[in-house]
């Protein structure tokens, strides 16, 4: 009977942990989902087992979707934020960029997004990215001061590359090949590493302000 007793009683204080646990939702597009990469290769299960090893009681939730904008982020925020999520991060705007979207459109996409999050209660880490010159001076200003904007409007964390494990924002991605899958743009395993290297503090400071 004892034995059965302690058996319970273990199983109950586990059940607890695990009800414990800070759950964050990862919203992007495929970087975040994880392109090309096996499940357990990808940004979000090693940023999970990073954080873990880190001594973090985390669970990072994979809401990213290849190939989406700040609209479709926009639109699956709602559902994205369950009752049991406790902190967003929000990596998205590359394939807006890449389908020449008006910045002030993404604007108010992230704006809505990270509003969301915030009336909810959820802690927000915002991740941007620069736009590249061809677009001309005024879009890439436009584009790129949206991201800690917003962050600032809603006291959000601000990370300005989700590359800066990589080098940043503008390194030469020549460099990069041995981290990179043979498409150029989406890391491999190695290069979703060190990523996470880069990313992982700063999620540590998300999880920080989870109340």
């Amino acid at each position: 009977m004892g034995k059965v007793i302690g058996t319970i009683v273990l199983a109950f204080w586990a059940g607890m942990a695990a009800a414990e646990d800070i759950v964050i939702a990862a919203l992007g597009d495929s970087l975040t989902q994880g392109y090309g990469l096996p499940a357990e290769e990808g940004f979000v299960p090693q940023l999970e087992g990073w954080l873990q090893a880190q001594g973090e009681n985390v669970r990072v939730i994979n809401a990213g979707v290849s190939g989406d904008t700040t609209a479709g982020g926009l639109s699956r925020v709602d559902w994205t934020l369950t009752p049991d999520v406790d902190a967003l991060i929000v990596t998205l705007g590359g394939n807006d960029l890449l389908r020449g979207l008006p910045p002030e459109a993404s604007r108010a996409n992230l704006d809505g997004i990270v509003s969301a999050a915030t009336a909810r209660g959820v802690a927000v880490l915002v991740i941007g990215m620069q736009a590249p010159g061809n677009y001309g001076p005024d879009y890439k200003a436009a584009f790129d001061a949206m991201y800690p904007d917003i962050a600032e409007t809603y006291d959000a964390l601000y990370l300005d590359s989700f590359f800066t494990g990589l080098g940043g924002a503008g390194v030469d991605p020549s460099s990069l090949r041995a981290l990179l899958q043979p498409d150029g743009i989406h890391p491999n395993a190695a290069g979703v590493a060190r990523i996470v290297d880069g990313v992982g503090p700063v999620v540590r400071d998300l999880i920080a302000r989870v109340e």
